[in-house]
């Protein structure tokens, strides 16, 4: 049975796991939002290259390995976290913290240049 929460409780959810974050981590994020959204929109199908299935997260930007010395005043990379289908996965509120908590971590591998391909090699995916 999927797991209810309003739009402020999962907020709060998200900044628990955001607070798990090692220091270095934290220190190392440059230029990046991280949002909620309650459903993923076309658009965010389309950049992902997911038609039908799953999404729970999205990164768009450039990832930090990419930059270059003309990189600035861009607008921040964004994370996008999807409620809906996190909340549809997961039977109970642990899980749907443990969730939350690999999406944003596998979505920050991505602002860190890891893509889906080293994270299979990593076993995170």
């Amino acid at each position: 049975m999927p797991v209810f929460l309003s739009r402020r409780a999962f907020e709060e959810l998200v900044r628990e796991a955001l607070d798990l974050l090692p220091e270095p981590i934290w220190e190392a994020l440059d230029n990046v939002a991280i949002v909620v959204e309650r459903e993923p929109r076309v658009r965010h199908r389309r950049v992902a290259g997911v038609r039908g299935g799953t999404l729970f997260g999205l990164y768009e930007g450039v990832p930090l390995p990419a930059r270059t010395s003309g990189y600035g005043m861009v607008a921040p990379d964004v994370i996008t976290l999807f409620q809906g289908p996190l909340c549809r996965a997961a039977r109970d509120r642990t899980e749907l913290m443990r969730l939350v908590r690999e999406t944003v971590l596998h979505e920050l591998a991505h602002h860190f240049g890891i893509d889906d391909h080293r994270l299979q090699e990593l076993g995170r995916y």
